[in-house]
Formats: C-alpha cells, sequence, structure tokens
C-alpha cells in the first residue's frame, strides 16, 4: 500500500530559501521561519482537510485515515500485460514465466502493458469525478506520486509521455484536460518529457456510458492522428499514454495503434484508476487457458454537465 509523502528536504524546489554554497555546503535558510509563519495563518483561514470528506487533518492534498482506507489500490500479483489483479502468483511456486490473465490471452490488447494506481470504485471514484468536473485539482501531487509507484515499471525506460486527448470543443467546455494534468504533475516527479500535442482527437466521440466493449472499440474508431508534421517526434521511442480511467481499454487501443502507426516502438499505458472487477480473473500460466476475464464499468458514471470521455 501506498503511504502519503511530504516533501522532504532533498525534494524542495527552488525558491524554498535554501542556497548551496561554494564546495557543497548547504546555507541557512533565511526566509524559512516567514515561510512557516505566513503558512500557519493561511492554515488558520483555509485549514488543511481531506480532499474526499473534507475532515480537518494535518497538511494539504492529502486525505484522512478514513477515506484513505477506502481506497482499494492495485497490488501484485498482477497481470503482466493488462494490470488487472490475479488471485494468485504462480511464480511463487518456482514459475519464472509472466503471469497473464485470461481476458489478455484471449483478445491481447494493441497496447504492450497497462499499469492503475487503484480500482475505480468507492472513495477512487469521488476522487476521479471531482478532479474531472468539478475542478477539484487540490489532489494532483498525490495523484502523481500514485502514479509514479503504480508505473513504475513502465517509466523506467520511458522516453516520452504522452496524454489522451479531448476533441476541442469538448476541452473548450471543460477548459483542461485531466490526462495532460496528470501527465505534468507525473513529469515533475520523473523528469520525462511531456507532449500535449503529438497526438490529436479528430472526431468528437459519443459518450461511452453504457456501451459495450465492442460499441466503445467502434465508437474511438479513427478518433486519433498523428499531429501533422510530429510523426518523427514518435518513430522508435517508447511512449506511456496517460489517461485517468481505464475501462475496457479501447481507448487506450486507439491511441496505441495511432502512435504505433507512426512507428513508436513501444506503447504503455498508465491511468490513475481501472474499472475491473479482481473476482472475475483467472492466471494463465505457462498456457492453462481458463475463463476468460470479465471488466466492469464501476467509472462510468456521467457527469451532470460532462459526459464521460474515457
Amino acid at each position: 500500500m501506498i503511504a502519503p509523502m511530504s516533501i522532504s528536504e532533498t525534494e524542495a524546489g527552488p525558491g524554498d530559501g535554501a542556497g548551496i554554497e561554494a564546495g557543497g555546503q548547504r546555507t541557512a535558510r533565511p526566509f524559512r521561519p516567514l515561510g512557516a509563519l505566513l503558512g500557519g495563518l493561511a492554515d488558520l483561514v483555509l485549514p488543511p482537510v481531506c480532499i474526499v470528506c473534507r475532515t480537518r487533518i494535518g497538511s494539504h492534498g492529502l486525505l484522512c485515515g478514513g477515506c484513505w482506507a477506502r481506497i482499494d489500490f492495485i497490488a501484485p500479483p498482477i497481470c503482466a500485460r493488462l494490470g488487472i489483479p490475479l488471485p494468485y502468483d504462480p511464480r511463487a511456486s518456482g514459475g519464472n514465466e509472466p503471469c497473464l490473465s485470461a481476458a489478455a490471452i484471449a483478445q491481447p490488447p494493441v497496447y504492450d502493458r497497462a499499469r492503475a494506481a487503484a480500482h475505480c470504485s468507492s472513495t477512487m471514484r469521488d476522487l476521479i469525478q471531482s478532479f474531472k468536473y468539478r475542478d477539484r485539482h487540490e489532489g494532483l501531487p498525490l495523484f502523481a506520486r500514485w502514479l509514479a509507484s503504480a508505473g513504475a515499471p513502465l517509466l523506467a525506460d520511458a522516453e516520452l509521455l504522452v496524454p489522451v486527448p479531448l476533441y476541442r470543443s469538448r476541452l473548450w467546455s471543460r477548459r483542461f484536460n485531466q490526462s495532460a494534468m496528470l501527465a505534468h504533475g507525473l513529469a515533475a516527479l520523473t523528469g520525462l518529457k511531456v507532449d500535449c500535442f503529438v497526438l490529436k482527437r479528430v472526431k468528437r466521440t459519443a459518450s461511452q456510458v453504457g456501451l459495450s466493449a465492442k460499441e466503445r472499440r467502434r465508437n474511438v474508431a479513427g478518433a486519433f492522428r498523428i499531429a501533422r508534421g510530429r510523426a518523427d517526434q514518435i518513430k522508435g521511442k517508447r511512449i506511456v499514454v496517460i489517461d485517468d480511467v481505464i475501462t475496457t481499454g479501447a481507448t487506450a487501443d486507439a491511441c496505441a495503434r495511432t502512435l504505433k502507426r507512426a512507428g513508436a516502438a513501444r506503447v504503455d499505458v498508465l491511468a490513475l484508476a481501472r474499472a475491473a472487477d479482481p473476482t472475475a480473473l483467472v492466471v494463465i500460466a505457462t498456457g492453462k487457458h481458463q475463463v476468460n476475464g470479465r471488466l466492469t464499468n464501476g467509472c462510468n458514471h456521467r457527469s451532470p454537465k460532462q459526459p464521460n470521455s474515457a
């Protein structure tokens, strides 16, 4: 389980009052007492509260213990391809082959690997809905840390982060792209480059709410295109596509297909949450074919103002 992290001195950014003398010695922090005083006064006016239930807590941008306990983080063992949880790990008995779910065997995705921080249920669903539709962005640094932890295997040798784009009219009405915000938050932690313009959404797709997996794939077919003159920035690159939620994977597949046709060497997908039923998944290892996995639509709740474009 991932624990809340606070920014340590080694993680502090510029402008925090610290300096480096010649020889590598850290100077005193002349502005730290003033900063602490101003921060304390600000906390009196706007006290730190849980970003879900608004209960008073010790620091801004975190969760209270109760809300934290209701987030169902995805932990190993997981499918090496889809990133969905598995009921057991055959490698514990001596095997060393990657563990695949029945869903990954029955219908391999276009993308190479996918990972998500948590299941899209309960508190996590509330966090994402507030982030997307209610302009509640105070949890973004926390979300970025969750992505960095869940996506560590994908990010280790990645070269480029590409957020799932919104169609221009939807971007205009929402005023921001939540996937781009997640990508930039993650880039601040990892140092990876973000390109929000290399992949374009050229077709306004209908809401995916209530659609089957087949209907979702048809809905996003031809919806993405590489920006004119930008294909050379994709060719040979190891790319991680960033999204808020993976449901059936139709959008992730459509993005990966477009990027691979442009010459990307590898396309992985990293999301904040995954709408998956962990009880409906069976391990496939060394050719043991079982029942196919089943995906659910736990995060497909239509906003009163915005349709779900995932």
